[in-house]
């Protein structure tokens, strides 16, 4: 059979071109995670009240998520997450030239409008480009491929600060100027590929999605407990230090190049329902053990744990592509990381103060909050689709209509 001249080769493909560009990103973002710490205490002077300042300023872009649906009026969805990504690049390759405060300010927002527009367009594209019976596969794929060159980042940058003894600013280029890179490369390289459905221009909200929008929002208030508490838990009452926290980041990444494919085909072969039942039932005992865990290296085996069942959010995207209208689908990204984030800028704040209070009662609140999602996972339906998107108790199965009701 002859092969169709017009075929892209493989590597010109849009699983390929998405594959790139999350190996490419968190080469800028480990980057800036890892150094922010330790850069904005040697030379900005920070105290808690900058910090704190830097990463709600850090937060406001993800909750301005929607605003990718105005920038699709000019620029198309693929060539937008090229620039994202190269916005992500450039403000952590730049980041050691302004160790002032207002210039790690402004550093910050570029690089975060970066990460967060990225991710937005990268969830939007994965959803119209791959098919729905191998999109779960392909995400388990693409979160393995990211922990991997987390990891290359991680030890680029203990060989640089520690043997090689470069400067925060070299390094700060190092991995900033790689993202960079790639995104000129695939801008380059890279045709633009078709979308079968033209996207909406507007901001879309609909109430046949309620229960996704409340999943995922429910999914960032999870995120905060972890990101924020669980791992100042590990520092302030076992007393870990920050090389054994960075061997911790490391394991974690190691475990999830290994685990997210398997997360990936489970779900596309066990469906969403059942794999989000069990994300929550796991995120119940996980949190509840927070509460009372007394020895640090259980503390350390949930800390590993809870990380694990990030790759089960897998299941919130395949569910949405099976129920979007088509033409919802990078709209809907941006809304679902603005909902996703108002539990970021309210929680951190809230949680902060009752842990001065009772650290324990933090993470049961946690585990009350998971029970709360267990219960809206159990609404999601064995086959979601347009027409069944939720399964109420007294209403097992709706009627397929041939158009979607608003």
């Amino acid at each position: 059979m002859a092969e169709n001249p017009d075929a892209p080769r493989f590597w010109r493909r849009p699983e390929i071109m998405l594959l790139i560009a999350v190996a490419a990103a968190p080469m800028a973002w480990a980057t800036w995670t890892a150094l922010l710490n330790n850069f904005v205490i040697e030379r900005a002077a920070f105290t808690g009240r900058e910090i704190g300042i830097l990463q709600s300023i850090r937060e406001i872009p993800g909750f301005l998520a929607f605003g990718v649906v105005f920038a699709l009026l000019v620029i198309r969805e693929q060539r937008l997450m090229f620039l994202a990504l190269g916005l992500l690049g450039l403000g952590t390759a730049i980041t050691g030239f302004f160790p002032g405060v207002l210039g790690l300010y402004a550093t910050t927002v570029i690089m975060s409008l970066g990460f967060h527009y990225f991710e937005t367009v990268k969830e939007s594209l994965s959803q119209q480009w791959i098919e729905k019976e191998k999109l779960a596969v392909w995400l388990g794929r693409y979160i393995s491929i990211g922990s991997l060159t987390s990891m290359v980042a991680f030890g680029m940058i203990w060989a640089a600060m520690d043997i090689l003894d470069l400067d925060f600013v070299w390094v700060y280029l190092i991995g900033g100027g790689i993202t960079f890179a790639a995104a000129i490369y695939m801008w380059i390289v890279f045709p633009q590929f078709p979308q079968h459905v033209e996207q909406h221009k507007k901001i879309i909200l609909r109430s046949r999605y309620w229960l996704y929008y409340l999943l995922v929002f429910a999914s960032g208030a999870r995120r905060q407990i972890f990101v924020v508490f669980a791992a100042f838990l590990l520092v302030e009452k076992f007393g870990i230090p920050a090389g054994t926290i960075a061997i911790i980041f490391l394991i974690n990444s190691g475990i999830t190049v290994v685990v997210a494919p398997l997360i990936g085909k489970a779900i596309a072969r066990f469906g969403e329902r059942r794999a989000l039942t069990f994300e929550y039932i796991g995120l119940i005992l996980v949190f509840t053990a927070y509460a009372i865990v007394d020895i640090w290296w259980l503390a350390v085996g949930l800390y590993v744990l809870d990380h694990v069942f990030f790759a089960m959010a897998i299941a919130l995207k395949t569910y949405f592509q099976k129920i979007a209208d088509p033409a919802d689908i990078a709209p809907t990204a941006g809304v679902s990381f603005t909902i996703n984030h108002i539990a970021a800028v309210v929680l951190p704040a809230a949680f902060g103060i009752l842990w001065l209070v009772s650290p324990s009662a933090v993470f049961l609140l946690g585990a009350a909050m998971a029970g709360g999602s267990l219960v809206l996972a159990r609404m999601v339906p064995r086959d979601p689709d347009i027409g069944n998107e939720v399964m109420l108790p007294l209403r097992r199965r709706a009627p397929a209509p041939a158009q979607a009701a608003e």
